[in-house]
Order: C-alpha cells, then structure tokens, then sequence
C-alpha cells in the first residue's frame, strides 16, 4: 500500500497563540523620537505624534494601545530614554502587539540595542514595522536587513559625532568660546552666550580671593560666607569646599577660557572623561572681562600649591600657618583653654611643643599679643619706606625680568612642535613602507629623547618665568600697600596683616620676629 502524507495546517499563531481565523483587533502602539529641541525638530516630532496616532485609529483590525515618545533624547542609547523603556515594558507585559516607528534610526542608532530588543519582543510576540524600510520584524528576512540597516545607522551616529566634534575644536582653534552653564557666579550670559560680569556677584568673588590671601582655608572660607548670610552659586544657605576650591581655580575669573577640558570617549555611551592629554585643549586670553586680576589670580594659584605642598594646613582663623616656632621650626596652632568656664581664651602655641623628648620652651601667644607685635612692626618698617620702596624697584629690575627666559620658552615651543612633527613622520613612515625594525626603534627613540630633554628644559624655563612674576607681583602688592600706607599705624588691619607679612617667628617671650614679604625680618623686644 502507498504511504501517503496529509497536512495538518495551524489554526493558531505561535507568536500570539491566538486561533488564526480569529477576529481579535491587534493591540497596536505607536513610537515617535527626535535627538533635539530645535524648532524645525519639534515639528517632525509633533507630525509623527500625529500622524501615526491617526495611522493605527483608522485600521478597523487594530486598537489603539497609546503613542510613545522621546523628545531631544539621543537614540545611541536606550537608557535615558524614558517613553521607549515604558513601551517595551508594556509590550512584554501583554498591552503591545505590534509597534510601528518611523524608521530604523528612529527606533535606535546602536545595533546592538536594536537586535536585542527586537529579539526580546519577538519572542514575547510583539512584532515591530518600521514604514520607512518596509520591514516587518517577525518575516524570515526582517533580522537580516535590520541588522544592516541599524548597522549602517549606527554608523551615521558615529560620522554625526565625529562631524560634530570636529566642528567643536575647529570654533576652540579659531578662539570662539561657547560657555554651557546655568549657574556661575559672578557672571550672567551676555547676549553672545558669552560672559559678562554681574556686579553684586562679582564682589562675592572678589571676598572669596581676599580671605583665602589673608590665610583661611577652604572650609573657614565657608563659615564666614555662611556668617555674613552669603546665598552660594545654587542660592543655598551652605556652602561647600568644593564650591570655593572652583572659584579659586577657575581661570574663567581672570578673563581667559580653557576649552576642551572634558572629551567624549564613546559616541554611543556618550561617556566624558577629564581630558589629561589625550586629545588638544585651547587656551584664550582676554576672553572676556576679568573680575579678579590675572597677578592676583596667579598669587592665588601660588598659595593653593604652597599649602598642598606642605604636611599639614590649618586655615582656621588668619594666623594659622603665619606663626613659627623660633626653637623647632614647626608652626604654631591655635588651642582652647578653660572650653567651658568663664576663663575660656584662644592661645596659639607650637603644634610640636610636647611632641619631642624635649619641650619647646617658646612661649604661648593670645591673638592681642600678636597684633600688637605686628602693629609695632609695621610701624617700624615704615620709618625706612623710601629707602624699601627703592629696593623693592632694583630687585624687580634685576631679579625678576622674564624677557630673556621668554625669548628662550618661545624658541624650546617651535622645537616642540618640530620634533612632536618628526615623531609622528616617523610613525607613519614606518606603518606605510618596509623598513629595516632595529633602524627604526634606534631613530624613534633618538627623536624622542630629543624630544623629552626639549620638553624638560621647557617646564624649566616655564617655571622660573612663573615664579619670577609670582615675586614681582607679590613686591608689588607689597610695595603699594607701603605706599598707601601714610599714616602710623595705631589699629591691626586684617588687609595688611594679609598683604604684608609672609611669617612670625616667635624665639621667646619678649623676642618676635616678623618677616615681611619682600624678605625683611623685623625684630620686636
């Protein structure tokens, strides 16, 4: 007898296990995307909202199941965007059959996020249509072209960013600053996005640069804005060390910009990182207008390096730090006697003074003995101001003119870029044409030899011309202080405690020196 076959056909769906001849209307949501907030985007967003809302109503054999949408959202990533995790939510959990978007790109520029999801909803069922393409994702051939569709989207991502980045460091190279910020205090944005000083802030600013010159630290920096009821840059009641650590060191406050001080690392993650040499940064000058001046700025960077550069700093009231030991050479700090009595007093003595086999025998100061000593010391030093003030002049002619090493750091920069030219020539020489390995790694090493003794000599020099100017800069302020100063002085003066005197050095009771900024010592019996 011959065998024979019958076929049985399916009479239920295996995506929605539902009887194929069934009447049921498709649950069926709609997806709408734009990556910006631009006026022409919010149309296209808008017509897409509308369009396929009107699209999926008028299908008698579909149910609307709602619109989903991202609106200036990027879509290299699924993560930030909130209306397409909610759909795929509600896809898995039976409320979507069937999603309809415009395209691919619209549905996601990474293919791997592409592929997964779709997978995770075809195997839910859940079929996806992107009109533009034409693809339906449960047909035999949908995976196949929507992996080299979102492929070839992806890589339209990738050319956009890289377009885009290119066109960021050429407007930095041409010296055109574009700020992105929403809070910076002292400054508004002016009509040109760029800075412009807001006056009641900027004296904020200014406040900040004077306490840390006078000697507070950071966090002391804060209680007194916190006393005198100064808001912060987010118009809070406190304020943190961080916040004054970034005014301090933002360059923005003398005028410049550096630019390009963070970089993309991935398109698709979108993740930034500190740029520390991996790609060109920008520096402008005279960007616009400076609330604190360049000099001072620089003193301040000094100051920021001195005190890091030490074990231990205390910034606690303005003579932390300032006073010295005559005996050990350790600093004085400031102690609470009597805390909870009637008797309770602030004394300053040597922060080492138990700490050794032997006990310093320099003596205790309250803060009334320090100002007096420094108000006779002051008034000393002004009885010989016009014979300093002529000092003051020769050393800064002599000893701190930068012209010389100017001229050099100018000619050690175009070695720089010579040499930095060769290494690379070298490089690509070497990856385009056959050449001999051992000639090869002997050159490049000579190069870059030459090139790392350049750049040492360079760092030098830019050292000693910073360090030149940090001294002129500080006889200056001091030599004006000098000058302004015409009366005796009867009354201690925070201003000039802070201007004038670099360190105390206490050796005994009755024998206290003060050393003054230009490097003179006063002695006070």
């Amino acid at each position: 007898m011959a065998k024979t076959v019958t076929t049985i056909p399916a009479t239920i769906s295996k995506f929605t296990a539902a009887p194929i001849d069934s009447k049921a209307k498709r649950k069926v949501a709609g997806y709408a995307r734009v990556s910006t907030d631009h006026e022409d985007q919010v149309s296209s967003y808008a017509a897409q909202v509308d369009y396929y809302t009107r699209y999926i109503k008028e299908r008698e054999d579909w149910e609307f199941a709602g619109m989903y949408t991202d609106e200036g959202v990027t879509g290299t990533s699924t993560r930030k965007r909130e209306g397409f995790t909610k759909m795929i939510k509600d896809a898995l959990d039976g409320k979507i059959q069937l999603i309809i978007t415009k395209s691919v790109s619209r549905f996601a520029r990474n293919t791997v996020d592409c592929l997964t999801t779709i997978r995770k909803l075809k195997a839910s069922g859940v079929e996806v249509y992107f009109e533009k393409e034409g693809i339906w994702t449960l047909d035999s051939a949908g995976e196949l072209l929507l992996t080299v569709l979102s492929s070839i989207s992806q890589e339209e991502a990738r050319s956009i960013s890289e377009n885009t980045t290119w066109g960021h460091r050429k407007r930095f190279a041409d010296g055109k600053v574009s700020i992105p910020f929403k809070r910076f205090l002292g400054y508004d944005r002016g009509e040109d996005g760029n800075l412009v000083i807001n006056p009641k802030q900027a004296e904020v600013v200014k406040l900040i640069y004077k306490l840390f010159l006078t000697g507070l630290s950071y966090l002391a920096i804060c209680r007194e804005l916190m006393n005198r009821g100064i808001k912060s840059p987010t118009g809070k009641d406190k304020w943190h060390a961080s916040s004054v650590q970034s005014i301090l060191t933002n360059e923005k406050m003398k005028g410049d910009a550096l630019l390009q001080k963070q970089f993309t690392v991935d398109f698709l993650t979108k993740k930034h990182k500190k740029n520390e040499g991996e790609v060109p940064q920008y520096y402008v000058t005279g960007n616009h207008e400076a609330i604190i001046p360049p000099a001072t700025f620089e003193l301040v960077q000094a100051e920021i390096e001195r005190r890091r550069a030490g074990k231990r700093y205390s910034g606690v009231t303005i003579f932390s730090h300032r006073i010295k030991c005559g005996e050990c050479g350790h600093w004085y700090g400031s102690k609470v006697w009597h805390s909870n009595d009637k008797y309770r007093r602030v004394v300053y003595q040597c922060n080492h003074k138990f700490a050794g086999a032997k006990k310093c025998s320099t003596p205790h100061l309250v803060e009334d003995e320090i100002k007096t000593v420094f108000i006779k010391a002051v008034s000393k030093l002004l009885k010989g101001k016009a014979d300093m003030l002529e000092n003051i002049r020769l050393v800064q002619e002599k000893i701190c003119t930068t012209e010389a090493l100017e001229v050099e750091r100018k000619r050690l920069m175009g070695e720089l870029q010579v040499l930095s030219d060769m290494v690379q020539n070298c490089i690509n020489e070497n990856a385009r044409i056959a050449q001999n390995q051992t000639d090869y790694q002997q050159r490049y090493n000579e190069l870059v030899s030459r090139y790392d003794a350049t750049k040492a000599r360079y760092d030098e020099v830019e050292k000693f011309i910073k360090a030149r100017r940090l001294k002129a800069e500080r006889l200056d302020n001091f030599a004006k202080a000098i000058k302004a100063q015409d009366s005796v002085v009867t009354e201690f003066d925070e201003g000039l405690w802070g201007t004038l005197v670099d360190f105390m050095t206490v050796y005994g009771k009755d024998d206290i020196g003060v050393t003054f900024k230009d490097g003179t010592e006063i002695r006070i019996s």
